[in-house]
Order: C-alpha cells, then structure tokens, then sequence
C-alpha cells in the first residue's frame, strides 16, 4: 500500500539532488566538503546498521537513518557524476541509482509511513518480538513480520535482530500469530493458527537466536 507513496517520496528526493548537482559548482568549498563528509557518514551509519543487525530502539528514529543514508548515497553518487569524464561517471551514477527502486531497498523505506506505534511484547528473558504488517500492492499479498530482537540491559537504545519469519494471510490467521523465547535452549518458536476451513494442522516451528 505504501509503495506508490515511497517511490514519489524516493523521486522527490533524486530530483532535489539532481538540483544540487546543477548548484554544486556554484557553492563554497566549504559547503561542498561539509555535505561530503555528513553523506558518507550518513551511509556509513547506515551500512553498519544494516550489516550488523543493530539498530535504535525507536523506529522513527530508524526510519529517518534509512532515508538520510539514501540521501547520503545520493548526494555521494552527485559528486561522482562530476567528475571526468562525466559522461561515463554520470552513467555509471544512473547504474548505482537502479536498485534503490528495487523492492528491498524500498521496504524498509516505506515504514516512514506506518504512523502508529510498533506492537512490541517482551518473549522470554531479555527478547522481544515486533510484529511489522506488510502488504504488497498490486499483488494481493499482505502479512504480518515477526522480528526478533535481543535488548542488552546496558544499552538501553539499542537493540540487535537475531532472528525473524513471516507469516501471510493467505497462509494462516496472522492476528493470532505467536512467538515465544527460549534463552536456555537459544531458541525462539513461532506459532500461527490455521483457519478451520482450511482443514491443516497450524503452523509452527523453531528457529535459533543468532
């Protein structure tokens, strides 16, 4: 449902940065290395974020490191297309621009627009579950996320995934779906209630706590 509103939201911002492309030239020195050096910074936030599973234990405050890292990436992929020979930088940019258009980098984008707080249940020990709707348009599929996370008691803000499934509507009654944390055994078990009309035994299984 929100993917239309992300890809707007994605095209305004390239727009502007195709606007600071054409007044980059035009501004100080210090302009330039300062909006240089808060983009890679931006991304770099952004990448160990990613790549390490950790991130903020409020998701505005995520949403808004997700898309300053876009806009750091983009900023970043400006300043390489003026360089010579602009031809092939500027194409190249063109290449490294694509996949922000790609569905997995527009996913975690589009819970800028999910206003409501997120329903997070403590599971078991220092674990919590955070239950993330999802709905694809134009396809028909739509869900719910269970994602697990551990909270260190001497990091109060932040948080690391260690593991997470999803489950669809099509597939079982995703309001009912459960997770439930075993620190002993470092395990997590998820559980989703198959409709009767269905006629199958209910869905559920364990996976490990990375």
């Amino acid at each position: 449902m929100y993917f239309p509103l992300t890809l707007v939201l994605l095209g305004l911002l390239t727009v502007a940065a195709l606007v600071l492309r054409q007044l980059w030239w035009r501004m100080p020195s210090w302009l330039h290395k300062f909006l240089l050096r808060l983009a890679l910074a931006a991304v770099l936030i952004r990448f160990f974020f990613l790549v390490s599973q950790w991130s903020t234990t409020s998701l505005h405050v995520n949403d808004v490191l997700c898309w300053v890292g876009v806009a750091g990436y983009e900023i970043l992929l400006i300043r390489f297309s003026l360089m010579r020979p602009q031809w092939l930088t500027a194409l190249c940019a063109i290449v490294l621009l694509m996949p922000l258009a790609g569905s997995t980098a527009l996913q975690p984008l589009t819970r800028i627009f999910y206003w409501s707080n997120a329903d997070v249940v403590p599971i078991g020990g220092h674990y919590f579950c955070e239950r993330s709707p999802w709905d694809t348009a134009g396809v028909g599929n739509s869900g719910i996320d269970l994602i697990i996370f551990y909270h260190p008691p001497f990091m109060p803000f932040l948080r690391h995934q260690v593991q997470r499934t999803a489950f669809g509507d099509d597939t079982c009654i995703t309001s009912a779906s459960t997770a439930v944390a075993d620190p002993v055994h470092k395990l997590v078990h998820f559980y989703c209630p198959v409709p009767a009309s269905k006629h199958a035994l209910d869905i559920q299984y364990a996976l490990p706590l990375r």
